[in-house]
């Protein structure tokens, strides 16, 4: 599953696309794939594609944020929870850094 987030990420430009491994660190997924883009319209393009190729795949999402305003979504399928970041609330909530005992894989295409 975060091969595919990864993928459907890329395929609309989504910038350092890295898979946080959360398994023992967080009880409610295993992992995270966070993601940068440049706008609020990216986002929201970023996140329709992940959605997308996740229904084709027939994973629908548990839960999903921050959709409207675009700043930072995030989509929960429950063993995986994507996070789509505009790149200044990514520097601002630093996951990577809040949970940094986590194991981080950059995605490369």
């Amino acid at each position: 599953m975060t091969e595919a987030i990864c993928k459907a990420a890329s395929d609309k430009k989504a910038r350092d696309i890295v898979v946080m491994d959360m398994q023992g660190l967080m009880s409610s997924t295993d992992y995270f794939v966070i993601c940068s883009a440049n706008t609020a319209t990216q986002v929201r393009a970023i996140a329709d594609n992940i959605e997308e190729a996740m229904d084709e795949a027939g994973i629908a999402f548990n839960h999903k944020e921050g959709y409207r305003e675009g700043e930072w979504v995030l989509l929960d399928y429950g063993d995986v929870v994507a996070h789509i970041f505009m790149q200044e609330a990514r520097e601002y909530y630093a996951l990577e850094r809040l949970w940094g005992d986590a194991e981080l894989t950059p995605y490369e295409d």
